[in-house]
C-alpha cells in the first residue's frame, strides 16, 4: 500500500535545531548489505554534517584501518561521539557481508525491531538496503543513502516522490548519463567494455548496462559486457571473476568502463587492469577518483563526499523537527569535476588531450599500487 502524497513546500517550514524527542534523544540504526567504500565515505559525511548543526559536539571523526567496513565507525559514534540529542544504537547495526541468506535473515530481524517502537530513524545504506526497507512493512523514518539509481532499482516511485511517507531516497538524476556522454566525447571509443552480474536483478543497474546502451545508440557506439558473480560471494571470488573477465575484454574493446561492482577494489585494481595497459585500452572510472587513484585514467571526480554532508544533515533534523520524509527534495546535482591519472595514462598509450588536460580539477602523476589483491 502505497501512501497518499502530502502538500508540497511544507518541509520548508522546518528547521534543522537540535531538538529531543519529548525529552529523550533520537535512536538511529543503520542497515547495510555489505561493507563498501562509498557507505564508509557516506556515513562519515553524515555524522560531520551532523556536527556542523551542533546534534553532535564536534570532534575529528578517526580513520579507520578498514575503509570499508562501517562497523568501526558506528562503535565509535556508540562510545566516543558525544551528543545531548542523538543515540547511534549499538544494538541497531545490521551488515550482511554480502550473503544472501543472512541479508534475508537481518532484513526480518531489522523490520520487525523497527516495528517494536524503539528505532526513530534508519539509515538504509546501499540499493539492496534501500530495496529492503523502503516498503509498507514499517513506518519508521528511513533514509536510503549511496544508492546507485534508486528510481530504476524500485526504491522510490520517482525522483520526485519517493512513494512512501517515512521514505526519502539521495536521487541524482541523469548523473550516469551525462558522465558517459562526456567520457565519449574525450575519447571517442568504437566498442566499450563493461563487467555486469547477469544473475543478480539489479545488476544492470550497478553496471550501467542500460545506460550505455542507450547512449551508444544516440553516439554509435557499441557495448560489451561480461558477466561476473557480485554478491553472495567473498570478495576474492568476485574479485578473481571480475580479473578473468577484463583479461576476456581487453583484446575487443578500445575503452573499459569500471562501474559499481565489488570486483573493481581499489586496493588491486592496478594488477586488475593490467591486462588492458598492455593492450593500450584506457579505463573510465564511473565511481570518481578513488579508481582513478588506483589505476583507471580519468573519471568524473568526487574526492570526497563533503559535499552532501548538508543534504544529509539538513533533512534527518527536518525530520526530526516533525517534517514527513516524503516531503523533502530528494535531488542531488554534483558538479562535474575531471580526474586523470597520467601514470595510467602512459601506461595505455594514451595522451591525454591538453585542453582535457588543462580544465581538470584533479591530476594524479602515479597509480597508488597498495596490494596485488587475491592471486590468479
Amino acid at each position: 500500500m502505497i501512501a497518499s502524497l502530502p502538500a508540497a513546500g511544507r518541509s520548508e517550514d522546518y528547521k534543522t535545531t537540535p531538538t529531543l524527542n519529548e525529552g529523550k534523544k533520537w535512536r538511529i540504526a543503520y542497515y547495510e548489505s555489505g561493507p563498501y567504500a562509498d557507505y564508509h565515505q557516506t556515513l562519515k559525511v553524515v555524522v560531520q554534517g551532523l556536527m556542523d548543526l551542533g546534534w553532535i559536539e564536534p570532534k575529528p571523526v578517526p580513520e579507520f584501518p578498514d575503509l570499508d567496513d562501517n562497523r568501526p565507525l558506528w562503535r565509535w559514534l556508540n562510545h566516543s561521539a558525544r551528543s545531548d540529542y542523538l543515540r547511534f544504537l549499538e544494538d541497531g547495526y545490521w551488515s550482511a557481508d554480502w550473503e544472501d541468506d543472512r541479508q534475508i535473515a537481518n532484513r526480518e530481524m531489522c523490520i520487525d525491531r523497527l516495528k517494536r517502537g524503539d528505532v526513530d530513524l534508519i539509515i538504509a545504506m546501499g540499493t539492496r538496503a534501500g530495496q529492503d526497507l523502503a516498503n509498507d512493512r514499517h513506518a519508521v523514518p528511513t533514509f536510503v543513502m549511496s544508492s546507485t539509481d534508486p528510481v530504476a532499482s524500485g526504491i522510490v516511485r520517482s525522483v520526485e516522490d519517493s512513494g512512501y511517507d517515512h521514505v526519502i531516497a539521495k536521487c541524482e538524476p541523469y548523473r550516469y548519463i551525462r558522465q558517459i556522454h562526456l567520457c565519449y566525447d574525450i575519447f571517442r571509443f568504437n566498442v566499450i567494455g563493461v563487467v555486469n552480474d547477469d544473475l543478480d536483478p539489479d545488476g544492470r543497474v550497478f553496471s550501467h548496462l542500460d545506460h550505455l546502451k542507450r547512449v551508444g545508440a544516440a553516439r554509435g557506439f557499441r557495448v560489451v559486457a561480461c558477466n561476473a558473480p557480485d554478491r553472495d560471494n567473498s570478495l576474492e571470488t568476485v574479485a578473481l571473476a571480475y580479473r578473468k573477465c577484463v583479461r576476456s575484454l581487453a583484446p575487443k574493446i578500445d575503452l573499459f568502463y569500471l562501474s559499481h561492482h565489488r570486483g573493481a577494489n581499489p586496493e588491486f585494481l592496478y594488477e586488475t587492469l593490467k591486462p588492458l595497459y598492455a593492450r593500450g585500452v584506457p579505463a573510465w572510472s564511473s565511481r570518481g577518483s578513488i579508481l582513478v587513484k588506483a589505476g583507471a585514467v580519468m573519471s568524473i571526480s568526487r574526492e570526497d563526499f563533503s559535499f552532501l554532508a548538508p543534504f544529509y544533515a539538513e533533512a534527518i533534523a527536518k525530520i526530526f523537527n516533525g517534517v514527513k520524509p516524503r516531503e523533502l527534495d530528494q535531488r542531488v546535482k554534483e558538479t562535474l569535476q575531471l580526474a586523470v591519472n597520467l601514470e595510467a595514462a602512459r601506461l595505455t598509450g594514451y595522451t591525454v588531450p591538453p585542453n582535457v588536460l588543462k580544465i581538470a580539477d584533479t591530476v594524479y602523476h602515479r597509480i597508488e599500487k597498495p596490494s596485488d589483491g587475491p592471486e590468479n
